[in-house]
């Protein structure tokens, strides 16, 4: 059975042509075979993937792989990247380390979601980073009313709110005012957007605790709940959502140890130059 690895590439980066052609080729001379289309359960699968693109296209491999229990390794040739492991110029190093299987592989918690509609029907949804259940109506206030582990918590009129993961944290929900949580932190966030409200601050739960969301019946706007910023799902008036940890984990391939301390240092440009360095370094001096 020949080795089969995924590609996925951003379909529209003005730098895709030869970072696609540099790993298929790179793919090609080391003896696996490049695939550029994925079925789950197919009968030759693939046993990698790489993804050549921003952090949406990240995500969109994440779902197009979903349940195929594969490891993704992302080229960043986006803005920031976080979920990415390489650089532009990595293509061909990236395809390498797939090909010759000389990578590790880290596992992320996803969130699970599921959604009551006002008739009683159900529908579930699932993301890596976060679900943000959004107003649907531009210009209108989404009221909602919150809970955490089935007792209510509070109520307001807002934009929006967002439920991530860890993983999550630096994306959406870091826009809008929410705490960075490291990837080994197993653990749920919730962050309003816009909320007209005395207490309305980003929330942090363990991982058998669950967020409940209900739109309110007297809610001037219905919502959508969009997962991942990509599939999205209505909320009509009086629905609720229930999210909660999922136990399906997706795999980011990795090719060194780098600490997520340096990751969010170099992705964000954070200045480490400071006053406590420059007195260390005067303290040797002497």
């Amino acid at each position: 059975m020949n080795r089969r690895i995924l590609v996925v590439a951003h379909p529209s980066r003005r730098t895709m042509r030869g970072a696609l052609q540099i790993a298929l080729d790179t793919l090609t001379a080391l003896g696996t075979e490049p695939v550029t289309e994925y079925t789950h359960g197919e009968s030759d699968p693939v046993e990698s993937a790489l993804v050549l693109g921003g952090d949406g296209t990240m995500l969109h491999a994440v779902a197009v792989t979903h349940g195929g229990d594969i490891p993704l390794l992302g080229v960043n040739l986006g803005r920031v990247g976080f979920l990415a492991e390489a650089e532009a110029d990595d293509v061909e190093i990236a395809a390498e380390a797939l090909a010759r299987r000389t990578y590790t592989v880290e596992e992320r918690r996803t969130l699970e979601l599921t959604v009551t509609f006002p008739d009683g029907t159900t529908k579930d949804g699932w993301a890596l980073n976060e679900a943000a259940v959004e107003r649907a109506i531009p210009h209108r206030t989404l009221e909602v009313e919150v809970e955490v582990d089935g007792s209510p918590l509070s109520a307001f009129g807002c934009d929006g709110v967002v439920v991530s993961t860890a993983t999550g944290s630096t994306a959406h929900a870091f826009s809008a005012g929410g705490p960075v949580i490291w990837p080994n932190v197993d653990a749920l966030l919730f962050v309003p957007l816009a909320a007209h409200a005395l207490f309305s601050r980003p929330l942090v739960v363990g991982p058998d605790s669950t967020f409940g969301i209900l739109v309110a019946p007297t809610s001037s706007t219905p919502g959508t709940i969009v997962c991942d910023g990509a599939r999205a799902i209505d909320a009509p008036l009086g629905t609720r959502i229930l999210f909660r940890r999922s136990a399906y984990t997706v795999k980011l391939a990795r090719l060194d140890n780098e600490t997520f301390t340096h990751r969010l240092t170099t992705k964000f440009s954070l200045p480490t130059k400071g006053w406590r360095r420059d007195l260390d370094a005067a303290t040797v001096e002497d």
